[in-house]
């Protein structure tokens, strides 16, 4: 027996790992109802505060502008503070600027920075609307600018010490990794949350249910890792018998079966895949939001645009775009359009030769617009010209097609739509992850599909841009 158990080398001392296995289980379940309330008041404070700052501000513009006696009113001032109120909590549960405790600190912060700044960039649309003040555009914005900078200020003094004080005031959950043959890294993506979770014991899965109910009774919570089908099933029944937490990676199956439909046809629960991916009114949709943000976005990027051709072409005068032949929905090619950031001749013999870090071919310029993703900008063309989407699979070259798909066979379920400029993977992935944990993003991106999600997606990628952490949104 003793092979099939093992201890975990965490960085906490052994008899501090151990306390977590001593408190009684009604407390562990108290203190994890705990957390929702001190979420929740949190949150509660996080917009008392931002809506505080929005009527102060009102409240003075009403002061000082109000000549025409349209700004004023009590109606008015009421339904802009809720209309305001409104629109920042939307924008906070979509970014996950509530979840104090959850989301590591940066994550948090620049949740709520994104979330301020589109607020108030709304709410200045909104505040002209209602009050009828179009020629106090330029105003307004200059004022909600002040604001969100206020705002942003305020809230990062509250969140540092509301995050501080949850690890405090919450230990982290006892886990109990429960492995099958290969060992992968999900255990070490796991214990880089030591404020979350500990990982205090790995035991095999081929141990008797008796001794596995033992153990599992001990923890908080089980990581089931990589393990067969039917011993998966098996262990996630027990954890439901015990009432206990357990986490575990989807398979590509599980994942398809997320968006079925329960049909109450018979005495047998019976649930319905269509599998038929959008519908015609969703690709409508999508298309529209599709023109819409490109022709917007080409508009507004176009002085940057201008500025940094001039740049490349005057660095080492060669050609402006680089072009790269690309793979979008059911395996139809195109070439995709990027600003040049390598040297001329990078890839002369046509083979594929990815970026390395302190790559010698890539320019000057070229650094700087990697860095900062400008190199992207020309894909907007892509997408008003139909080649993309702005939300989708990013795009693959097709020899990585080909090489993933002989690996991975369902990695062409990816092409059931566009490739996108950002998308699901991009966001909530990394730079190194596997080929097959992207495949899994991307498909709980088109399984779920909603003009919502392509919103949050867009906000979710605009978020990524503040934090350090290496994750590929724009980057191929």
């Amino acid at each position: 027996m003793d092979a099939l158990f093992r201890e975990k080398n965490i960085s906490a001392p052994l008899s501090a790992q151990y306390d977590l296995l001593e408190i009684p289980s009604a407390e562990r379940k108290n203190a994890s109802q705990s957390k929702y309330v001190y979420r929740f008041v949190c949150g509660t404070i996080l917009t008392a505060v931002s809506s505080g700052l929005f009527l102060l501000l009102w409240t003075r513009l009403i002061a000082d502008y109000n000549t025409t006696g349209h700004l004023g009113g009590r109606a008015n001032i009421l339904m802009s503070l809720g209309l305001y109120t409104a629109v920042l909590f939307l924008m906070f549960r979509a970014l996950g600027g509530y979840r104090i405790g959850v989301n590591r600190m940066t994550n948090i912060l620049s949740a709520e920075l994104v979330a301020i700044f589109m607020t108030n960039f709304i709410n200045v649309l909104i505040s002209m609307a209602v009050t009828g003040q179009f020629r106090l555009g330029f105003l307004l914005l200059r004022e909600y600018s002040l604001l969100a900078l206020a705002e942003g200020a305020l809230l990062t003094l509250l969140t540092i010490p509301m995050v501080r004080c949850y690890k405090k005031l919450f230990p982290p959950l006892s886990v109990l990794e429960i492995s099958g043959e290969v060992t992968n890294g999900l255990s070490t993506k796991v214990g880089s949350r030591p404020d979350k979770y500990r990982i205090l014991r790995t035991i095999r899965y081929q141990e008797n249910e008796e001794e596995l109910r033992k153990e599992i009774e001990k923890y908080d919570a089980a990581l089931i890792n990589d393990l067969p089908d039917e011993e998966e099933n098996r262990i996630l029944k027990i954890c439901f018998d015990l009432n206990k937490r357990v986490y575990f990676t989807p398979k590509l199956s599980d994942i398809i079966v997320r968006s079925s439909e329960n049909l109450n046809l018979f005495d047998t629960p019976l649930y319905l895949c269509r599998n038929l991916g959008m519908s015609d009114l969703q690709r409508l949709n999508k298309r529209i939001f599709d023109i819409v943000f490109s022709s917007i976005a080409l508009l507004a990027a176009f002085p940057l645009m201008l500025v940094t051709a001039i740049a490349i072409r005057l660095e080492d005068h060669g050609p402006v775009f680089f072009k790269q032949e690309r793979v979008t929905l059911d395996g139809k090619r195109f070439m995709i359009y990027k600003f040049r950031s390598m040297i001329p001749e990078a890839e002369k013999d046509g083979r594929p030769n990815p970026a390395r870090d302190h790559d010698e071919r890539i320019t000057r310029i070229g650094a700087l617009i990697r860095r900062t993703r400008i190199d992207e900008l020309p894909q907007f063309i892509n997408i008003l010209k139909g080649d993309m989407s702005v939300v989708g699979p990013r795009p693959e070259r097709w020899e990585h097609v080909e090489k993933y798909t002989e690996a991975i066979p369902e990695f062409s379920y990816r092409l059931k739509v566009k490739g996108g400029l950002t998308g699901y993977a991009q966001v909530y992935g990394k730079y190194n992850t596997s080929a097959l944990d992207k495949l899994k993003l991307d498909l709980e991106y088109i399984m779920n599909y909603s003009l919502i999600l392509d919103l949050q997606i867009v906000l979710e990628t605009v978020k990524i841009l503040f934090q350090k952490e290496p994750t590929e949104g724009f980057r191929s």
